[in-house]
Parts: structure tokens; sequence; C-alpha cells
């Protein structure tokens, strides 16, 4: 059964997007460049993954009231706590830091006692406690997993396109993880052990818009040999146009669910894949392909080899 809606898609479109590409580059710049102020400035908001501290899950007879937990951590002195509730409304999460010279799990005793007294039926469901060495090295390992990831891209754009491509992809991709991590810290949203994963799927996606991208323009390059570069590049978006809609579209619908209702516990790792999509489809349009027509494509490297043709009878 086909989706009833695609017949609404135009089957051809010619929309001059390169025209656009000076705007466009004006627009990543000034978003590059608050996006690098944001992290220097305002910081990643980490949470106890990589900053070290306590976690613990709380279920409450009745909906969590929420004030008293923050009141009973203000008056036992924890550092930097927050309480927020997530999933059913008797669910709660407490998280903060011992202070220096305090031991966390005697922190967490004295915790649950004074909330057992104060919430008669109250149930302690997950207690997490991570120390600053280990959130240390959690996070040099998780940013080193992006830069592994970079490189393997590098890698595979190296082996399959010409240099200018790869030089457009990877400065592409480069620019969607800035904006990223820039817009999670003007917002300070949690960065944490799942942000990783969601940016490491946000790479993945990008790289894919990337290489289809490219193979349309190479195969628009081997074909149409005089058309002038900016012209090919412009009717091979037009061609994968529908396709980028429809993918992305597919992806977002999957992923809105959870962002408005999955809760804050999901909201950060969705939030981060939902702009992570839609900057990787921008910066195909209009950064790597802007970059390659500046550095220019030399279309005999793009030929491909002449098949051998077979022996005659004579």
């Amino acid at each position: 059964m086909r989706w009833p809606l695609i017949r609404y898609l135009p089957r051809q479109t010619h929309f001059k997007f390169v025209s656009f590409a000076p705007i466009a580059a004006g627009i990543s710049a000034v978003a590059l460049i608050a996006a690098v102020a944001a992290l220097i400035f305002l910081g990643l908001n980490l949470g106890i993954d990589f900053k070290g501290g306590t976690l613990i899950e709380i279920v409450t007879p009745g909906p969590a009231p929420l004030a008293q937990l923050r009141a009973d951590l203000g008056k036992m002195g924890a550092h930097d706590a927050q309480v927020q509730g997530f999933g059913a409304p008797n669910s709660a999460m407490l998280r903060f830091s011992p202070q220096p010279g305090q031991s966390a799990v005697q922190v967490v005793n004295d915790i649950k006692t004074r909330l057992s007294a104060d919430i008669p039926g109250i149930q302690f469901k997950k207690v997490d406690v991570v120390g600053p060495k280990v959130s240390g090295e959690l996070l040099t390992h998780g940013f080193m997993a992006l830069g592994v990831a970079l490189f393997l891209m590098l890698c595979y754009i190296a082996f399959r396109f010409p240099y200018q491509f790869g030089f457009g992809a990877v400065l592409a991709v480069f620019h969607d993880i800035v904006l990223t991590l820039g817009v999670l810290a003007v917002m300070q949203i949690e960065f944490s052990m799942t942000s990783i994963a969601a940016l490491l799927t946000v790479i993945g996606y990008s790289m894919n818009e990337k290489v289809i991208t490219f193979d349309r323009l190479r195969e628009n390059l081997r074909k149409y040999r005089k058309m002038p570069l900016r012209d090919v590049i412009d009717l091979s978006e037009n061609e994968r146009l529908s396709r980028t809609l429809i993918t992305g579209t597919t992806a977002l619908i999957a992923l809105v669910g959870a962002l408005f209702m999955g809760g804050p516990v999901l909201f950060p790792l969705v939030f981060t894949m939902v702009f992570g999509i839609l900057i990787g489809t921008y910066s195909s349009i209009y950064v790597a392909l802007p970059l390659i027509l500046l550095w220019g494509v030399k279309r005999g490297d793009l030929d491909e080899a002449e098949p051998i043709k077979p022996a005659t009878a004579r």
C-alpha cells in the first residue's frame, strides 16, 4: 500500500539552491560563532555521568511532592541538588553532589532516613553513585569516541570519493556537531552518556546524507560534462529532494512523539537526535555542496574505468 500523501509531492522541482548559498554561509558562520561562545562561557550542563554525584530514583504512595523533596535536600546541605518528576506522577529523580569531605554512601543513607520519616511509604528504586575520577574518564572517553567516529567517516569518504568531497563532508559534519553542542549549552540540557550516543547517531545520519548527496552529484557530473558545476549541484539536489523529505520526515515523526511524551529522562537524547537530523539535512545542501563548488571538481577524476569488452570470435 502506497502512502497516499506521496502523490502531493511534486515529481520535479527547480529550486535554485546554490543562489542561497551566500546567505546560508553567513547564517552558518554566525551560528558557529554563537555556538562556540556558548560552549566557552556557558559550558555544557554535565550530568552525573561526567561530573560525579549521586542519583536516587524514588516512588511515593501518591503524587511525588517535588517541593518538599527539594526542601529536604536543601536542609540536609546536598550540593547542586535537582529534583524532577519522570514517568508516572508518583515517580521522581533526585540528583545531588556530596559536599567536599562527605562520604557519598553516608549522605545517601541520611537522605533515605530523612525522606522515609517525612514521606511514609516511599520506595527507593535506584541509587547510582559516580566518583569524580570515573566521571572524568567517562567524559574523556566519550569525546574520544566522537573523534574516532569522525576519523573513520573521513577514511570512508576518502576511499569512496575524491578529496574535494571528503573535505566538504568532514567540515559539514563538524559543523553539525558544534552547532548541536552549542544548542545543548544554550538550553542547558543535561549532557550525559546518552547524549554521546545521540551525537554518534547524528554523525551517522549526517554522513549518510552526505554520501547520498555526493553519489547523485558524481553521477550527474559524469552525465552532464559540459554543464556548469552550480547547475549540476542544483539539478542533483532537486532530483533527490523528495527522497530527503520522505526520509527526514519519517525519522522526525518517530522521534517527535518521544520528544513530547517520553518525559524528562528521554528528552535530552531525543532532542539531540531531532536537532541533529534537521541540521544534518541542512548542512548536506548548504555546507558540503557549496564547499565543493568553491573548491572545484576535476571531472576527469570521476571517470570510471572502461569495462573490458568481451573478445569476439574470429
